[in-house]
């Protein structure tokens, strides 16, 4: 009995280690290639604004195919999905090796893109279905920290290999670590239980053009500007698409996406919180290298070191906070992990242009331990509050959640800090004005005042809920 009992646990983590290596791989594929494209625009003869899409056609896809492959997952078993995405991001990671056009890059990265939804899409649900109420947020913490650490050595491990070899070989790393992944997912992955429901076709076509088109035009937007008027059109038509799929959703028999989940209180909320969060994250990341570079005049390798201090803490933090969450209760963490970021963020509304580094450092600092403690709980909320036989495409919501949040994240923060920017000045500007600190420090410190603004939203909702439910028992 205690062999059968330790066997099991051995797999539990065995398919754990395969879930979590394949979702730190997808992370460092979306960051490893951004220090390269300067590089690959020389070698392809391609201008900035080209080379760009090679970055944003891979997150497109991924962020349109969330929901579709969460769903067959659901249907036709979590792994199988997990395991078929695996094999394409590999076979694509080797054909963008290959690849010697932005034509053909973009279309393998695409690819790429597909194969890494497919998994990103079920590697939550996998982990809720084989683990235990009790170790769910362990688990879950352990995930997050992978998602950190591949985010944090993107760039690093992608500046050591463009130094020494070709761009190529950014695309090359992965197929090793795909195969190992593949092939320890055929041997451990569990089978699942298919179902006999059928993949709402329409609905998903429905999505993945309404998706393809927001997600396109938002990226573009960073570009030209909302006032383009391709970009108007497309927004319009990716708005009235998804008004027709949600009118589509509520009449078909087996949808894509079942609106009725929404109805549960826990669900939504940490839904939002985890939307709030990423977009706050997401605008902080974007708005500090300027600061430190520009504002404080730091070079960028020593900037580079700082910037990896959030990573870290978050993946040293979040398997902690997972384990804690197991014990105490998710939702005091994740309210306590809104309260240190807001604090942080509020504390970085009030640097200016000679403020000391180890002061930076330390409001960094809290804020990635309101992160590291926030992520896993309410990963756990989330997927804990979902049937059995919807984890798939309730583990799909929760990761295009976060790359929603991201997005809103960079448009926030450009949008914010250039409007009180131009304000200081008073004419319009899109840039850092160099001589002009100050007017960079002003704009800064609307951007965080915003994002103190939107966790003590996220801040309320949770205290409410925990209120509600302490006095309903």
């Amino acid at each position: 009995m205690n062999r059968v009992k330790r066997s099991n646990s051995h797999s539990k983590w065995t398919i754990l280690f395969v879930v979590v290596l394949m979702s730190f791989l997808s992370c460092v594929s979306s960051s490893i290639v951004n220090i390269a494209l300067p590089k690959m625009a020389k070698q392809l003869s391609i201008s900035m604004a080209e080379v760009t899409w090679i970055v944003s056609s891979y997150i497109m896809v991924i962020c349109a195919s969330l929901l579709i492959f969460g769903k067959l997952g659901d249907i036709k078993g979590k792994a199988k999905i997990f395991k078929i995405g695996t094999l394409i991001f590999t076979l694509a990671s080797l054909m963008c090796g290959f690849s010697n056009s932005l034509t053909m890059l973009i279309i393998f990265r695409i690819i790429q893109g597909i194969g890494a939804g497919a998994y990103m899409a079920n590697n939550q649900g996998i982990i809720t279905q084989i683990f235990p109420v009790e170790e769910r947020g362990k688990a879950l913490g352990i995930l997050a920290s992978a998602v950190a650490l591949g985010t944090m050595l993107g760039a690093p491990v992608g500046g050591l290999i463009i130094n020494s070899f070709s761009w190529n070989y950014l695309f090359f790393v992965n197929v090793p670590i795909g195969i190992i992944a593949f092939a320890a997912g055929l041997r451990v992955l569990p089978k699942g239980k298919k179902d006999c429901r059928k993949l709402d076709i329409k609905g998903g076509v429905l999505y993945f053009i309404a998706s393809l088109l927001l997600f396109g035009a938002l990226n573009a937007a960073q570009n030209f500007g909302f006032g383009n008027v391709i970009l108007m059109v497309s927004l319009v038509i990716s708005i009235f698409l998804f008004i027709i799929f949600g009118i589509l959703e509520i009449k078909t028999e087996n949808p894509l996406l079942e609106l009725k989940i929404f109805k549960n209180n826990i669900f939504s909320l940490s839904l939002f919180c985890a939307l709030v969060s990423f977009a706050c994250i997401q605008a902080s990341t974007i708005i500090i290298p300027f600061y430190l570079q520009d504002t404080l005049k730091m070079s960028a390798s020593i900037a580079g070191i700082f910037l990896m201090l959030q990573p870290i803490i978050i993946a040293v933090i979040s398997p902690v906070a997972g384990n804690l969450a197991d014990k105490i209760g998710s939702e005091i963490l994740t309210f306590l992990g809104l309260v240190l970021m807001a604090c942080g963020f509020l504390f970085m509304s009030f640097l200016n242009e000679s403020s000391s580094l180890i002061i930076v450092v330390f409001y960094m600092v809290i804020i990635a331990l309101g992160q590291g403690l926030f992520q896993p709980a309410n990963n756990s909320l989330i997927m804990s509050s979902a049937p059995r036989n919807k984890l798939g495409v309730v583990g799909s919501i929760n990761s295009l959640v976060r790359n929603i949040g991201q997005i809103i994240g960079i448009i926030l923060s450009g949008t914010i800090l250039y409007d009180f920017m131009s304000l200081k000045l008073g004419h319009r500007v899109t840039d850092y004005v160099f001589g002009r600190d100050d007017v960079f420090v002003y704009g800064m410190k609307y951007v965080y005042i915003v994002l103190v603004c939107m966790c003590f939203i996220s801040m309320f909702f949770t205290g409410f809920r925990m209120y509600r439910k302490k006095h309903c028992m």
